[in-house]
């Protein structure tokens, strides 16, 4: 009987079956039949060939012996994805059932299912072999004799268990880091000890050391670092300035927003003798006071950037580097690394230098300051920055042209009190003078590495360069769907041609969905990374892209000024081979994507914290996204993305339409669509899961 009930079972797969239903189906209908079929069932269902669901039997996906290995991704639906480290292959889809004990961006190794037609591999994680934290962070609880805490970061799912033992010292309701985390059943939650006690939730130190716990950033620099930065002597030789270009009298200004606090590029514009503009792109020398393997180099790499979390700065160098011997600031002499580029009137680059200069900044702007100079032609270097204005609005229409295009993609901005909470959230807004400073510095990565990919004689030599890949076709085919669904006009040459897909971004551009398409859009898009295997920069339209212009935030930017340096002047510096080369870049671009998830999680942090006090308002919002359990809102006027749970509405019942990207009422008819406007209610904040809720509000 065993043997019928699997041939049964194989060939209708994807449903469960009652026992009668599958006796019937046997025609196991006598009495002695029917029982040995049940015995078989239960035997079977032991065996683990088949699983229950209530009273029902339903064929088990049995695992192959075929293991992969990659890094797991886990949804707020609570189910998962394993990218595998082998490129080749596809996601693999992991229920919640088979998860095992692995969290969020472990490192995992899955067995796959046997594959059903027409769906994606499906697996389930037998073995955690490295977590990517090593560090918890969470407000500690108490349930009658039980210690715990829910982690801060939403896609650690499991509360963690703490022995009465291990508390060290912590209280009920302090911010806690737990670590030495042991969890050997998926039956059971994880057990750890407290290992730090961070302070009372609420202040913007105790949130601050929070998220650079839970992102495992080095938010303090170890005291052979911190010594080394402060015996770093401000003084330029005469030896210095002869070897160098001197801007000292030229007008040099930087450009910055206003709560910037180090400056690390300036501009200079001059007119030369044949009357074409020689544009000075002044970068910060950080590699002048940054030695190769100093302990200063070592923690930068290890850094690999400053994290911008709101309202305090994790910067990858200590402060007497990064806001005083490196920073430009006006009126002082400092040391710069230059691109100092001949360009005609409309844009043509005759020529250009990358040289070390000298230069003093004879005024520090903002950039509001400098969009005021724009739009009425009036101040200080009001002739300069107009002219600047002008170049930079040039070589903006030419490289759309080429094929580059625009993400305008919107950030939020906090006023915070002296404590550290929000008192008002707002849109930054991309000006004129914020984009006549991100042109040049976009020309002079652009020169850069082609100057090195580029040799006027000898081959190539080993070089950092910022490369952006071709999107996922399927992901992009994706990506037109929705837009078409929403009424946009979208080219047949889209997929192979960024010019038109720089005018559909034109088309939303000011539209209230525009966020929306932006960020979807740039899903569709492959990451962007750092590699010595130049493949060009998809996004910008440009061949040869690097960059040169951050180097007191970004390690790959000190690291290109030390290449250069080397190929371009002193030849006999050390240097790194191609090996070395790979594994800083994969390492720095690890380090990239980390920020830049602790930046999100700090902006998401604060919107919540501002949004706690306003239960009951109505606001404006855009669906942001749909899944089976409810569909995503985002406000619009300050970008908070919440959720409307399907069991919140209760004028119908809704049914899930992936193809439509809606939910869809199954009486009414009635259809919420990813890109819809609604209004909606505040209805609950949970500000330690960081998760709002919304009502529609008809």
């Amino acid at each position: 009987m065993k043997k019928e009930i699997k041939a049964f079972f194989r060939k209708n797969p994807g449903r469960a079956y009652k026992a009668k239903e599958v006796a019937r189906r046997l025609n196991a209908n006598s009495d002695h039949q029917y029982e040995a079929l049940k015995s078989a069932l239960n035997k079977l269902y032991e065996e683990k060939f088949l699983t229950r669901t209530g009273k029902r039997f339903k064929l088990n996906q049995i695992p192959s012996t075929n293991k992969i290995t990659g890094i797991l991704q886990l949804t707020e639906s609570g189910y998962g994805f394993v990218i595998p480290d082998n490129k080749k292959l596809n996601d693999i889809f992991v229920a919640s059932r088979n998860l095992g004990t692995a969290f969020d961006g472990d490192k995992v190794e899955v067995v796959l299912f046997a594959k059903q037609k027409g769906r994606n591999l499906e697996g389930q994680i037998v073995n955690v072999i490295s977590r990517k934290r090593k560090e918890y962070v969470g407000i500690l609880k108490k349930e009658k004799s039980l210690y715990y805490i829910t982690p801060d970061e939403p896609a650690i799912h499991r509360d963690i268990y703490i022995d009465s033992q291990k508390l060290n010292s912590a209280k009920v309701g302090d911010k806690v880091v737990v670590g030495n985390l042991e969890w050997e059943s998926p039956s059971q939650n994880p057990i750890g000890e407290i290992i730090e006690v961070l302070g009372k939730p609420g202040s913007l130190d105790t949130e601050i050391t929070s998220i650079a716990k839970e992102f495992g950033l080095r938010y303090q620099f170890p005291g052979n670092v911190f010594r080394e930065a402060e015996e770093i002597i401000f003084e330029i030789t005469p030896e210095d300035i002869k070897s160098r270009i001197d801007f000292r009298e030229k007008n040099v200004i930087t450009i910055d927003p206003d709560d910037a606090k180090d400056y690390d590029d300036a501009l200079s514009i001059e007119m030369n003798e044949k009357g074409n503009y020689l544009i000075g792109i002044h970068i910060a020398d950080v590699s002048h006071y940054v030695k190769y393997e100093s302990y200063l180099d070592q923690e930068a790499r290890q850094r690999g950037n400053s994290v911008y979390l709101v309202g305090r700065v994790i910067p990858m160098l200590p402060e007497n580097l990064s806001n005083n011997i490196c920073s430009l600031v006006p009126n002082e002499d400092r040391l710069t690394y230059s691109v100092i580029v001949e360009m005609t009137s409309r844009g043509r680059i005759v020529d250009y230098q990358i040289r070390k200069t000298i230069i003093n900044s004879k005024r520090r702007f903002n950039y509001d300051e400098v969009q005021k100079i724009i739009e009425t032609g009036e101040g200080e270097f009001a002739e300069d920055i107009l002219q600047l204005d002008k170049l930079a609005k040039i070589l903006r229409r030419k490289r759309m042209k080429e094929g580059s295009f625009d993400f305008n993609t919107l950030e939020v901005k906090f006023k915070l009190d002296d404590t550290g909470r929000p008192l008002e959230a707002y849109i930054k807004t991309m000006k004129d003078s914020n984009m006549l400073v991100e042109e040049f510095m976009l020309l002079a990565n652009k020169i850069v590495a082609q100057h090195i990919a580029l040799p006027k004689r000898g081959e190539a030599k080993p070089f950092v360069y910022r490369v952006h890949d071709f999107p996922d076709q399927e992901k992009l085919s994706e990506f037109v769907r929705f837009v078409k669904s929403l009424g946009y006009q979208v080219s047949p040459n889209l997929i192979k041609k960024s010019s038109e897909f720089q005018k559909l971004l034109d088309q939303v551009k000011g539209k209230e969905e525009e966020p929306l398409i932006n960020e979807l859009a740039i899903r569709s898009m492959a990451k962007a990374f750092y590699s010595p295997h130049n493949i060009g920069h998809y996004g910008l339209g440009f061949r040869y892209y690097t960059h040169f212009t951050s180097p007191i935030r970004r390690y790959s930017d000190l690291l290109v000024h030390r290449l250069l340096f080397k190929y371009i002047e002193k030849p006999g510096l050390p240097g790194y081979t191609l090996a070395e080369l790979e594994e800083i870049c994969e390492h720095i671009s690890a380090c990239e994507r980390t920020a830049m998830e602790a930046e999100r999680y700090s902006v998401k942090l604060k919107q919540v914290e501002l949004l706690s006090n306003r239960l009951g308002d109505e606001f404006h919002a855009i669906i942001s996204g749909v899944v089976h359990f409810g569909i995503f809102v985002k406000i619009t006027d300050i970008l908070a993305e919440g959720l409307i749970r399907l069991r919140d509405l209760d004028d119908d019942f809704y049914i899930y339409d992936e193809r439509k990207y809606a939910i869809i009422g199954k009486r009414t008819k009635k259809m919420y669509r990813l890109g819809d406007k609604v209004s909606v209610k505040l209805v609950r904040v949970n500000e330690e899961r960081l998760e709002l809720d919304f009502l529609i509000v008809e």
